[in-house]
């Protein structure tokens, strides 16, 4: 039979206790709220002021709803007044001994039938639970920060945790207006497991000065649509909490991968823990604060222009959806622009198709008819490489191979005019190896568009350790003018944005493989308590299974780091033919 939790203690007032506690309250559940003395309690209750007040001024909490809410609060200092509690809710600080302490002084006071719960956010729920004499009605009910706006909630089971307990849970969880996702007890849980690889990942790049940290953010959130970058989220975790947190999910796992950056114990012991601190990856206007202020990371707002070279007429070489693209990015910039095929007869076709979605734009009234006009007349078809001869830059965007491509440089080198800039748009291949097809190393550099060209903001401007620093300045100051984001980088597989994706994606595939969760839950997790614009399995069918497979390959390859090797789930689903979207099956079936 279905039990109803009517009163309920939350154990632990900082922000997330405080705000677990606003949202049973506004949910319209008594709660007795506890914490060590009376200064804690003050600081709860400040807390709750402040965040309450805001849901007034933003209207969505009235003056009456608010002081309802705390007649529906009391604080204490005392476990004894958990006693009448039909489910308690722990969420002291990240130490398993703390947590287990508690657990068995909340296991004293209250009823046999009152359901426990942890917070934690990474460590074992089994290893709490047996500090009680009820480890059949312990479960970890994760919330995620901040608990009144976040919606996912972590229901965590252990092999020990009575059905009906899991299932009352659930329901509670669904009253309050949380989407419930049922895990088994692994460190990190669903969203944390898959999150905190991928920011450690973005530390190691950080910290082996492979990009900056604004460039890393940037990348990710105009690459990947994230909402934050890796390194402000960190910030606004806190590089303590992370920490602790990749400590934990490490001394389980073993996985290198999941072993905390050194740089994050340097900055930790420096005092530099993130927002909460003033200072963490970035400097801050005050503790607590969001506004991010110049300091002596902040790059220079301006950078010479007379080190750049003059470009006004473009090359692109492809007929791809990339290729076309990338023609009426520059086109519709007002650049020259040569649209170099095989064949003529591929060229009219990506003609035909560059003039369909310049027709989709002025029908949508983002593109006036005669503007339309002007960019098809700046775009001149070719077929010979000699037609690229007085071109200042060639943007090659031919097919992901690398015999092919070194071919295509071997050609520019023979026709291109000397100065020229010679650019490969290639997601994973090594960007020296097309400069070493040419008499000109230094005029070749890396510039990813990614697709689709005319919407994606993100472009990886990508050096090698021969190109000249004034062909790299020329690339940034033409995306610049194309009005995208351009991100510096090394020539590595994966460049930045594919090195951290990808990594975390073949995590989410072994978390399926080892039946920890189901597909919808694991993207669910990622979408709503991470806040990312897919989820994982989403991602891959988009990307298509055998496209993300070989660049995971790749990146294997390069690093030989164990923890990149592909999923055998995958490797499997696409010699099955299953590769995503475009062949209707993937890790969902598609119609």
């Amino acid at each position: 039979m279905a039990h109803s939790f009517g009163t309920v203690g939350v154990v632990g007032l900082g922000t997330m206790g405080a705000g677990i506690v606003e949202v049973l309250a506004r949910e319209g559940l008594p709660v007795v709220a506890v914490d060590v003395d009376s200064d804690a309690l003050s600081r709860a209750r400040e807390h709750l002021e402040r965040s309450t007040d805001r849901a007034v001024a933003r209207s969505k909490l009235d003056g009456a709803a608010r002081a309802e809410l705390f007649e529906r609060i009391t604080l204490t200092t005392s476990f004894a007044d958990l006693a009448g509690c039909d489910l308690v809710i722990e969420a002291v600080p990240e130490r398993v001994e703390l947590k287990a302490e508690v657990f068995a002084e909340i296991d004293r006071v209250v009823g046999p039938g009152t359901v426990l719960a942890s917070n934690t956010s990474s460590l074992s729920i089994t290893e709490i639970g047996v500090h009680t004499s009820r480890p059949g009605k312990v479960v970890g009910l994760h919330f995620f920060n901040p608990a009144p706006v976040q919606k996912l909630v972590e229901v965590v089971r252990t092999v020990v945790t009575e059905p009906e307990v899991v299932t009352d849970v659930v329901a509670f969880a669904e009253r309050i207006g949380k989407t419930p996702v049922v895990i088994g007890d692994r460190a990190g849980f669903i969203a944390n497991a898959l999150l905190f690889g991928y920011l450690n990942h973005a530390v190691r790049m950080f910290e082996s000065r492979y990009a900056t940290r604004e460039d890393l953010d940037a990348a990710m959130r105009h690459g990947c649509g994230y909402p934050m970058g890796p390194l402000a989220l960190l910030d606004l975790i806190g590089l303590d909490t992370a920490h602790e947190i990749l400590d934990t999910m490490y001394h389980q796992s073993r996985d290198r991968l999941h072993a905390p950056a050194p740089l994050l114990k340097q900055m930790i012991t420096a005092g530099l823990l993130g927002r909460k601190t003033g200072r963490g990856f970035y400097t801050y206007d005050a503790p607590h604060s969001h506004t991010v202020v110049p300091d002596a990371r902040t790059p220079a707002a301006t950078r010479d222009a007379a080190a750049v070279r003059r470009v006004r007429r473009v090359g692109v070489i492809g007929t791809g959806t990339m290729a076309t693209g990338i023609t009426e990015v520059f086109a519709r910039s007002g650049y020259d622009v040569v649209l170099r095929a095989r064949a003529l007869d591929r060229a009219e076709a990506a003609q035909g198709r560059l003039r369909a979605s310049l027709d989709r734009a002025v029908s949508r009234g983002r593109l006036a008819g005669v503007d339309r006009d002007a960019v098809l007349a700046r775009i001149a078809l070719a077929v010979d490489f000699e037609e690229l001869a007085d071109c200042d830059l060639v943007v090659e965007a031919v097919a992901e191979d690398l015999a092919v491509k070194r071919a295509v440089f071997a050609a520019l080198d023979e026709v291109c005019k000397p100065g020229a800039v010679l650019a490969t748009t290639t997601s994973s291949l090594p960007v020296v190896e097309c400069a070493a097809a040419t008499s000109r190393p230094a005029d070749v550099v890396g510039l990813h568009f990614f697709n689709p060209a005319q919407v994606m903001k993100l472009v990886e401007v990508v050096g090698t350790i021969t190109t000249d620093p004034v062909v790299v300045a020329t690339a940034r100051q033409v995306c610049l003018d194309l009005g995208k984001r351009p991100v510096h980088c090394g020539d590595r597989a994966g460049f930045v944005v594919n090195a951290l994706l990808f990594p975390y994606l073949n995590d989410a595939v072994k978390m399926l493989e080892a039946h920890y969760a189901e597909a919808d839950d694991i993207d669910t997790a990622m979408k709503i308590g991470c806040g990312l614009p897919m989820g994982p399995f989403e991602l891959l069918d988009v990307v298509g299974l055998d496209v993300s497979l070989a660049i995971e390959r790749t990146l294997y390859r390069e690093f030989r780091e164990a923890g990149f090797a592909p999923a055998p789930l995958l490797e499997h689903l696409v010699t099955a033919g299953r590769l995503g979207r475009k062949t209707g099956k993937g890790f969902r079936d598609h119609t």
